[in-house]
């Protein structure tokens, strides 16, 4: 794959949202995964832009702002064809057993949703559609953006150089340890980013920052590496909360 950044992140949009994009034609290899989380943090603005703008179009209605943050949760689940909503509940069920490495990836890999991945759903997701709706009603239409943005540089974070795959095949193993000076970028436009939306951002920027490294250092310790699943875990997770910080 070249280095164009415009085919990066043609790679990133078709992988990780419905948007009709035609694939790029390259070899999915790890230098594709690689140059395509590094562009991830773009689908997340566009992403953030859209559930914005969905909130912003819903605050003309009646409706309750819960009801408006519900909705806004399944957008975007909807426009990530739920992959990152089912990395986490696969992640949690993992996570949540008992065994070694190789039974902590079978439970991930079995598709089924547990009781620990229940509950970490209802959790998370029930936070970030309160979230919505408060900020909605505040219409905090820029804060939306970067939290959804923000999450998505939590995706760079897990990916970083040190943090091999836990499976020999899949997409952890196409893009797991590929991050290294974007990690630097991406915190650096993270942090500018949130200067003008105040000290809650910046603290919203360190504290997904320390979710992700600390989050995929355990994932590691209990599976051997990073997989799919756990980056989509950790955009749900640095989601819920971002939103949470610029709330407090």
């Amino acid at each position: 794959m070249g280095r164009n950044p415009l085919t990066a992140l043609g790679v990133a949009v078709s992988w990780l949202t419905v948007a009709p994009v035609p694939s790029p034609r390259v070899d999915m290899d790890r230098r594709t995964g690689g140059a395509a989380i590094t562009a991830v943090p773009l689908v997340g603005a566009l992403l953030g832009g859209i559930a914005a703008a969905a909130g912003y179009g819903l605050s003309f209605t009646a409706l309750p702002d819960l009801l408006v943050g519900v909705l806004l949760v399944a957008l975007l689940a909807l426009a990530t064809r739920g992959m990152h909503v089912d990395g986490l509940a696969d992640t949690a069920d993992g996570l949540g057993c008992y065994g070694d490495e190789v039974r902590v990836r079978e439970v991930m890999r079995s598709g089924d949703v547990g009781p620990f991945g229940a509950a970490t759903l209802a959790v998370v997701l029930g936070a970030q559609a309160v979230a919505f709706g408060a900020l909605s009603a505040d219409e905090r239409w820029w804060d939306i953006v970067f939290a959804v943005a923000l999450a998505r540089v939590a995706a760079v974070y897990v990916c970083r150089a040190g943090l091999p795959p836990a499976n020999s095949n899949g997409f952890g193993a196409l893009v797991a340890g590929t991050q290294r000076w974007s990690i630097l970028v991406w915190t650096v436009v993270a942090a500018t980013a949130a200067w003008p939306l105040g000290v809650r951002a910046l603290c919203a920027v360190a504290a997904v920052a320390v979710l992700s490294y600390v989050f995929s250092a355990h994932c590691r310790r209990r599976m051997g590496g990073i997989a799919g699943d756990v980056i989509g875990a950790a955009v749900e997770l640095s989601t819920a909360l971002a939103l949470i910080v610029l709330l407090v």
